[in-house]
């Protein structure tokens, strides 16, 4: 699990990803005050990170999402990011397993979630080696901050 000290990291990670999943850049004042709010907040989610020889090689978050339909929580992965260095070595399958483990031992998680954008085929290919499929349910957004666009 990440811990305070890897906020920098985190941040660094999820700029980069934004960049490269969606050519979006993260404002710098959202990028380290965001991966430290959870890391301060576990009411908010958590951080996974892997690590190859000392240095961070990939990290997910963890948020959460009650169903009152099940009684139960769904955990949805979200900022995934591998270090390009680090890539197709198993990184992230090693952090995806986890998660699954740290899921059924927890009792009350009915399943696993998560998004990816359209055009990143690579990720889908990924997710799917690891038996996750695509969902019934397509993802709507409103945009409630003013000047925020919906970028999906």
């Amino acid at each position: 699990m990440a811990v305070p000290s890897d906020a920098e990291a985190l941040a660094a990670f999820n700029s980069a990803m934004s960049i490269e999943t969606e050519d979006i850049v993260l404002p710098p004042e959202n990028a380290l005050p965001g991966a430290s709010a959870v890391l301060d907040d576990p009411t908010l989610g958590f951080y996974l990170i892997a690590e190859t020889d000392g240095e961070l090689a990939g990290s997910l978050m963890i948020t959460y999402e009650w169903s009152d339909w099940s009684n139960a929580m769904y955990w949805w992965i979200q900022s995934v990011y591998v270090a390009p260095e680090q890539r197709r070595q198993g990184v992230y399958k090693t952090l995806y397993e986890r998660v699954v483990g740290m899921a059924r031992d927890d009792g009350n998680v009915r399943g696993i979630k998560l998004y990816v954008y359209y055009g990143n085929e690579s990720a889908q290919t990924t997710y799917e080696s690891l038996g996750m499929h695509r969902s019934e349910h397509h993802i709507y957004e409103a945009p409630v901050w003013p000047g925020e666009k919906s970028r999906g």
